[in-house]
């Protein structure tokens, strides 16, 4: 076994059935639920966090779709070897996760919490083979080395079931429970919301995000006015559950300005309108195979872009459907439509409060 790359395998064992696709039950109920113990550990310094619910999207029919979907992966070796030294199986054994993004200066440092069904004898013993093992506060802390070998994943176990680890240099400032700031509690109300979903991000909006998803956008779809609008924003969340064979995805921006959300708005309805009456056109017809113009048809005409009114801060929210047949779909490149120019959004959404 390479003993560089185990810190890589541990990651991946832990996180990456979570990262395969981006709480399930009430946040602040009565009593102590798993969701909330988890998310209450995501540092309020993160730039993005993202939680996943594995015990809750398992007996979807939309994730038995988008595995059917997703190639195969290749067997590892290494892999392999870690599942037979330690018993643990992303795909049976992880139950939930939340991994937290922070960046200092120029670097970016991942922390994440996740619950499971881990052997903390077998997996203790695996990680010494390459890394080391310390105690501070109280718990066992085990630093095992990135495949590059210039960094290293610290994990402890916070529980029997339960697993914090981080690439940054203090594990235990991590996991700490956040303090009950306005930071704190401005992270919490969004966790709040988004409670119903099993899959959901936050990102806290600290930088150009718009200008940054412009620069990875093909040409033909760029849209500046677009980029400008969401630079604006304070947060953004995107939320996915499933519903039947499909999942149900709401994409929501907030900023405390009424300007920019309502241009914001409006920019979006317009691009949505011109993406159907591109999709209807006599040429694309002709380059697309009806079934995969059909396809993105379907995921256009469930889209509902509305505003939303929460008093200190408003928000616009884009509402859509992906369905087994849009997954079919995107096996095939996405048609280029070029950019509408900038007009009046119809006037039939109402704003919401919410």
């Amino acid at each position: 076994m390479n003993k560089q790359r185990l810190g890589g395998i541990i990651l991946a064992a832990i996180l990456v059935g979570a990262m395969v696709f981006y709480g399930y039950q009430r946040w602040g109920g009565s009593g102590s639920l798993p969701a909330n113990e988890v998310l209450a550990h995501m540092p309020v310094d993160a730039g993005a966090v993202l939680f996943i619910d594995l015990d809750a999207l398992r007996p979807s029919p939309f994730l038995s779709e988008l595995y059917k979907w997703a190639p195969e992966p290749k067997a590892d070796p290494e892999y392999t070897q870690f599942l037979e030294s330690t018993g643990f199986n992303y795909e049976s054994d992880l139950h939930r996760v939340g991994i937290a993004l922070s960046r200092h200066g120029q670097e970016t440092t991942l922390f994440a919490v996740a619950d499971g069904r881990f052997d903390r004898r077998k997996i203790a013993a695996y990680a010494q083979q390459a890394g080391t093992r310390e105690s501070q506060g109280g718990k066992e802390i085990f630093s095992v080395p990135l495949s590059s070998g210039t960094r290293r994943i610290t994990f402890t176990f916070l529980e029997s079931d339960r697993i914090a680890l981080t690439s940054g240099s203090n594990l235990l400032s991590c996991w700490s429970p956040a303090p009950a700031d306005s930071d704190a509690l401005a992270w919490r109300e969004r966790f709040r919301r988004l409670a119903g979903s099993p899959v959901f991000a936050v990102v806290h909006q600290n930088a150009r995000a718009g200008t940054a998803l412009s620069e990875q956008t093909p040409r033909g779809l760029r849209s500046p006015q677009l980029a400008a609008l969401i630079d604006q924003l304070q947060w953004i969340t995107v939320a996915g559950k499933p519903e039947a064979d499909r999942l149900r995805v709401a994409l929501e921006g907030e900023g405390s300005a009424d300007a920019p959300i309502r241009q914001l708005s409006e920019v979006i309805r317009g691009l949505l309108e011109l993406a159907e009456a591109g999709l209807s056109d006599q040429k694309m017809r002709q380059q697309l195979e009806p079934e995969v113009r059909e396809a993105y048809l379907e995921m256009l005409k469930s889209a509902d872009a509305r505003q939303i009114d929460r008093g200190d801060t408003k928000s616009v929210r884009l509402i859509f459907d992906l369905t087994p047949k849009f997954l079919e779909a995107a096996r095939t490149a996405m048609p280029v439509v070029p950019v509408a120019p900038q007009r009046k959004a119809p006037r039939n959404k109402a704003t919401i409060r919410n």
